[in-house]
């Protein structure tokens, strides 16, 4: 059995091993268009994350028998034209789920204790020439009491909800589906929830109901001191919006782990803010923990062997 890896070099440095145990399997670090058609000609099983797998691609492997989305979202191959072929197409779903949550509550820390300002302090020596024990130039603010809002109350969302609680936050959700199946929390309005919540986490898939949910109204409804982390879809918020908002004192900080555009162009306004201490971003890792991407290995090679 055949199996071709297109887009290896997501996974980073992930042993492979559960997966080449199973067959003769190529892993290409990337794929571009021409390179993937020419690279599945011979393929029976196709392993992809971000490379589009469409008719001309499935069509260019006579042999393919299986396709195994190296994540959960399978947006970028058309399922249709599989099920057409008789070709089953496999995800992966919850294996990123504690990786997730550990990233949104790093984020979280990060702006209400303004951590960067703080080990600046001591980095450049200000601190050893203080002459004080202490320095409080900035503030930083306890998670205790504060309203956590939540937008997609799914398995994600309800892991962040009872890390929040344990820190003392008292948590609201916002249902993206409409249809408010968690009843641990209560669940509110959009604009109600932005407007109650200390910080604001979105956990939500992109979809035709969340695309540009939170535009500069929706900002607007924040409180001034309130932060907004997004660790849903980059789509979900307008980020010249947000970048304004933020920049303009609007709200007080956000935190991106995705982008509309990946990676972010460098012309993106977020890079163009007066203040970019008030804002926190990582390069769309928050999946990717060393324990993640093995259990995602672990579950592609559980995939195939079911095929």
């Amino acid at each position: 059995m055949k199996i071709v890896f297109l887009d290896g070099i997501t996974l980073g440095d992930t042993p492979l091993d559960p997966i080449a145990s199973l067959g003769e399997l190529v892993v290409y670090p990337t794929s571009t268009r021409e390179e993937a058609l020419a690279r599945v000609a011979d393929c029976e099983v196709l392993i992809i994350n971000k490379i589009k797998v469409d008719k001309a691609l499935i069509d260019a492997a006579p042999s393919l028998r299986l396709v195994c989305e190296a994540a959960t979202g399978v947006n970028n191959i058309d399922v249709d034209y599989a099920a057409q072929k008789g070709i089953p197409v496999r995800n992966v779903a919850g294996y990123s789920t504690d990786s997730v949550v550990q990233e949104t509550f790093m984020h979280i820390l990060s702006l209400l204790g303004n951590g960067p300002y703080f080990d600046r302090k001591v980095k450049s020596g200000e601190y050893s020439r203080g002459g004080l024990f202490t320095d409080i130039s900035a503030p930083f603010v306890e998670m205790a009491g504060k309203t956590l809002g939540i937008i997609g109350m799914g398995t994600i969302g309800r892991k962040v909800a009872g890390v929040a609680v344990a820190f003392g936050m008292k948590v609201v959700y916002y249902s993206t589906s409409g249809t408010n199946h968690c009843k641990d929390y209560p669940a509110l309005g959009l604009k109600e929830l932005l407007q109650r919540s200390d910080v604001v986490t979105i956990h939500a898939p992109l979809n035709q109901r969340t695309l540009g949910l939170i535009g500069a109204e929706e900002l607007s409804w924040m409180k001034p001191s309130a932060c907004l982390v997004n660790m849903g879809r980059g789509g979900i918020v307008n980020e010249e919006a947000l970048a304004k908002a933020v920049d303009g004192g609007v709200i007080a900080g956000a935190a991106l782990d995705v982008f509309a555009v990946e990676p972010l162009p460098a012309g993106s306004p977020l890079l163009k803010v007066s203040h970019p201490e008030r804002f926190r971003f990582t390069p769309h890792t928050a999946w990717a923990s060393v324990e993640a991407r093995t259990r995602l290995v672990e579950a592609i090679a559980a995939n195939i062997s079911r095929s």
